[in-house]
């Protein structure tokens, strides 16, 4: 029995590859907009690489910049073939390229839900690789002098203004580590050593003349740049996967009216008639039946090239050799026995 079956008369079916002509120009752009959007989601990781432990955060932009070019080119295809679908005699040049057509896109379709599931599952490697990032960022922010390091002062600065944030988890990250260069420093005197002793007691009334910190308006961003990196590129990831699943939906229903469109004017071939009213089908039998169907032939194809493989390709190789005498195929007369 058919899956999800339609009829559809000859106006239906010139108004549904009309419609899909359409619809597949719309997906060019839509295409295009997936192509975008990896672009920009590739420029705002680089922009942040040096505060980014190596992962594989790039795999989700790249993927989108491929789906989109993949989809520009789909598409296009598909509004050719639903423009010429309008006539049935055009369609007989279509029709043995439709269902692979149909398989492409289906897989491709499949391409871009995977890339939407991609946005809204690397939070915790983002997370990951920022906290190894920072930490990295913050060991050698005073190493200005080191050819590679010198602009990760002036990185890590604009990311705690811009941001409002200080440190990695928080701003107790800077006591833990030398912040300012050795240039600037001279560990020999007690006045220098006291000074970088003192950022460990911010919270001690005690160590300081008529000192409150809780009344005080201290100048400390609270919340650490790993949380506000954190945050600004989750948004960015769920924008973008929302936006990719309403493309894929998109994408979905396209591939439905062309499925649709391809039963039904095979149907129509069948009969002979094409004027005459033709059903159309997702699948022409059920899902268990099409994947038994699948499933035989495939297990098909595997006796074959086993038998193929044990004859080491050679299909006379069980066969008796077969004598030829000739154009007239008589066996010469033995020869006299000599006596």
């Amino acid at each position: 029995m058919a899956v999800l079956p339609i009829k559809l008369t000859k106006t239906n079916r010139d108004k549904l590859a009309q419609v899909l002509w359409v619809l597949n120009w719309i997906s060019v752009v839509t295409g295009i907009i997936l192509f975008s959007l990896g672009i920009f989601l590739k420029v705002e990781i680089n922009k942040r690489q040096d505060l980014m432990a190596e992962s594989q955060l790039q795999s989700v932009p790249n993927m989108l910049i491929a789906v989109g070019l993949i989809a520009c080119v789909i598409n296009f295809l598909g509004g050719k073939i639903c423009y010429d679908c309008v006539d049935t005699n055009k369609f007989l040049r279509w029709k043995l390229v439709m269902l692979p057509y149909i398989i492409c896109t289906f897989f491709f379709t499949l391409s871009v839900l995977v890339g939407a599931l991609m946005c809204y599952s690397m939070h915790g490697q983002l997370e990951e690789a920022l906290t190894l990032g920072l930490r990295d960022a913050m060991r050698y922010y005073k190493d200005t002098d080191t050819p590679g390091r010198c602009f990760l002062k002036r990185t890590v600065d604009q990311l705690q203004i811009q941001f409002q944030c200080c440190g990695n988890k928080g701003y107790r990250d800077w006591f833990q580590i030398q912040w300012v260069s050795n240039r600037y420093l001279d560990m020999s005197q007690r006045e220098v050593v006291d000074r970088l002793r003192s950022n460990y007691q911010i919270t001690n009334n005690s160590a300081y003349f008529n000192y409150d910190y809780q009344t005080e308006e201290l100048n400390l961003w609270m919340r650490g740049c790993r949380q506000a990196l954190l945050d600004y590129y989750t948004n960015i990831m769920h924008s973008v996967g929302l936006t990719v699943l309403i493309i894929w939906l998109f994408e979905l229903s396209v591939l439905t009216g062309v499925r649709y469109l391809q039963t039904s004017l095979e149907n129509v071939l069948r009969q002979g008639d094409p004027e005459s009213e033709s059903d159309g089908w997702l699948l022409e039998n059920s899902f268990v039946e099409t994947a038994r169907s699948n499933f035989n032939i495939i297990k098909h194809l595997g006796k074959f090239n086993q038998i193929n493989i044990s004859s080491n390709g050679d299909p006379n190789i069980d066969k008796p050799p077969t004598a030829h005498y000739g154009p007239d195929n008589v066996p010469p007369k033995p020869l006299p026995m000599a006596s």
